[in-house]
């Protein structure tokens, strides 16, 4: 194990140094493989594409990282397979797996092989057709093709209607224990804090840009109940960490419950059934918004897309937006 960890630890340190310059790559096998012709008449079933859901990763890190995995699948006409989540509760939560191929299980019983491809962009022509050739030169062989860890790939909602049929008909709804009343509107808003406050305090550059002021929040509250349409009484819940006076701000609403203690779990199955749901710079939240059928309000500068969507509304870095019914 440990020597498995050293490995792992070498290899990203490699990457990191090498992921922009033309060597990269040259790392895999599979890349210098790509040129290699394959008869027609020996292409077996198609084969299968994954990704590995980051052990060390939040839940929205490895969702997007799943995500990932199934959409390129599908982009290069691959069968998708399944790598579980790294916590046994979070992949038997979201059901993603229901369905699905398991990696273990094409190789053990099937006699599938892994074979790594380097990252790529996405937007970048070369790039793909590298990955396609690479995917080609395989064709005869029994193969499941595992992303870099991390592959990135931008507009998630894209599976938007697969992730909620998952996770709408997974046997575990039943056991689902909201809080909420259906004689109330219920709207759920997301402040990330956590990490990324003592991000402020080291200057993490990664973490300063998921910044957000609870002025930001209050701003994009006021403007959200402004377009509530309902003869129901609204109450707010408000998900975060730390402590009641660190939101002192959010005392001007009425009917506001703090949920700094609620577990990520709860959390997250809140903010997707919420009718209204305010989500910050954070996967955390963007993810329960995948799901979420109701309306969704998020700032406009993310790292992920948003769907053109009435009932999808983006706001500018004051929490400002345009509503058009």
């Amino acid at each position: 194990m440990l020597k498995q960890k050293l490995y792992q630890k070498a290899w990203k340190i490699l990457i990191n140094k090498t992921k922009n310059t033309k060597v990269y790559p040259y790392l895999y096998k599979s890349f210098r493989h790509r040129n290699r012709k394959e008869s027609e008449t020996n292409i077996i079933n198609k084969n299968y594409f994954t990704s590995i859901p980051n052990p060390g990763a939040g839940i929205g890190h490895q969702m997007a990282n799943w995500i990932a995995g199934y959409w390129f699948a599908k982009k290069f006409e691959l069968k998708f397979a399944h790598i579980p989540f790294s916590n046994t509760k979070w992949e038997n939560f979201l059901g993603f797996n229901n369905n699905e191929f398991l990696v273990s299980d094409l190789v053990k019983k099937q006699g599938y092989k892994k074979v790594k491809i380097p990252l790529f962009d996405e937007n970048n022509n070369f790039e793909i057709e590298q990955i396609k050739k690479i995917i080609l030169s395989y064709a005869s062989k029994k193969i499941i093709f595992v992303a870099e860890q991390d592959q990135f790939y931008f507009n998630q909602y894209d599976i938007r209607n697969e992730l909620q049929a998952k996770f709408y008909n997974n046997k575990t709804r039943k056991n689902d224990n909201l809080t909420f009343s259906e004689n109330y509107y219920n709207i759920a808003i997301h402040v990330r804090r956590g990490d990324i406050t003592i991000g402020q305090l080291n200057k993490n550059p990664n973490l300063l840009m998921r910044w957000q002021d609870n002025d930001y929040f209050i701003n994009a509250l006021k403007n959200a109940l402004q377009i509530v349409a309902t003869n129901k009484k609204i109450k707010i819940y408000l998900f975060s960490q730390g402590k009641k006076e660190d939101f002192k701000e959010f005392e001007q609403f009425e009917n506001i419950e703090y949920c700094l203690d609620m577990g990520a779990q709860d959390s997250f199955l809140h903010m997707v059934y919420a009718d209204m749901l305010i989500t910050s710079k954070s996967s955390f939240s963007y993810k329960p918004a995948l799901l979420n059928k109701n309306i969704i309000i998020s700032p406009k500068n993310f790292w992920h897309g948003y769907p053109i969507s009435k009932k999808w509304i983006l706001t500018d870095e004051q929490g400002n937006f345009t509503f058009n019914n």
